[in-house]
């Protein structure tokens, strides 16, 4: 597990235990993590000077995974509507090379998706060795929305001997087994759940409405989903217990103000890279020799 209190800087803002579902312990989201919680800052100024910082930081920490080429970074971000993800991922990174990051939004299964396991259409969108991948939205829909909508099981063409009764279970052992397999493999995996109130996300919807430059942001099945805010806690919170673990733990942020949500997610992904200590390659002593030759060919040259 990252130990973010060793790789955070020495005044990064915040408590970190504020926002770490602790692996095996039961919880409750709106007892156990603040959705305006905002750690030492007062100002949003304050806090968008140290986001330009860590977006330079993760600049840095990006070329040597890059150049390193033995870990690779999925970055998950799972929220319910409104709470901002697409944004922090604008902000958070912006600094970064597009050659070495890719972003996968994942909607409603296609039918070519359907005729496969669950896992399959995140897995093939995996990052490789030196990448940053970006899930917007995730694998995690699988214990959620169909959670809250079981008709979308019927139509994944599942076993007619499958237990459904313990599908979900099932769900989180196969999670955690392959998030297991990942990071065994080499790939740091962080889980990121914005964390909004009702009432904030009741002023964004009514932002994107009365606002003509953000209709484009509304659509009327935010309003139906909202009706189902509870049950969604409930199964967020089912996740967390089950699948937040040493080796991929969840990161609940607080997503009431947006300008902490940016800087509290540039910290974490910050202080995970850094864990990783990573270096630039070594040059073996041959290709030292190729290079000094090099030079002195082109130093040669009139």
């Amino acid at each position: 597990m990252i130990d973010l209190e060793k790789h955070l800087p020495k005044k990064c803002g915040f408590d970190p235990k504020k926002i770490v579902v602790t692996p095996g312990q039961p919880i409750a989201l709106a007892k156990d993590f603040e959705t305006d919680y905002t750690g030492t800052y007062k100002a949003k100024k304050d806090a968008e000077a140290d986001l330009a910082t860590n977006v330079q930081r993760l600049a840095d920490q990006q070329d040597l995974l890059y150049a390193s080429d033995t870990y690779s970074v999925l970055i998950l971000f799972q929220a319910l509507d409104a709470a901002g993800k697409d944004g922090t991922i604008k902000h958070v990174m912006s600094g970064v090379n597009p050659q070495g990051c890719q972003v996968q939004s994942f909607k409603v299964p296609s039918t070519e998706e359907l005729d496969h396991d669950y896992l399959w259409r995140t897995t093939r969108s995996l990052p490789r060795r030196g990448q940053i991948g970006i899930f917007n939205r995730s694998y995690y829909e699988e214990v959620l929305v169909t959670r809250i909508h079981p008709e979308i099981i019927g139509h994944e063409h599942l076993p007619p001997k499958l237990d459904k009764k313990n599908i979900w279970k099932q769900r989180f052992e196969d999670i955690n087994n392959f998030e297991r397999y990942l990071t065994n493999n080499g790939t740091v995996i962080l889980k990121f759940f914005l964390n909004v109130s009702k009432a904030e996300q009741k002023k964004r919807f009514l932002k994107r409405i009365e606002e003509k430059e953000k209709n484009w942001k509304f659509s009327a099945s935010d309003i139906r989903e909202r009706q189902f805010w509870s049950q969604y806690i409930n199964a967020y919170e089912q996740v967390f217990i089950h699948t937040s673990t040493p080796w991929a733990p969840w990161f609940v942020i607080p997503a009431d103000h947006k300008w902490f949500t940016r800087l509290c997610v540039s910290q974490v992904i910050v202080a995970a890279l850094k864990s990783l200590d990573l270096h630039y390659p070594t040059v073996p002593t041959s290709k030292a020799e190729e290079l000094e030759k090099a030079k002195q060919e082109l130093l040669s040259e009139k």
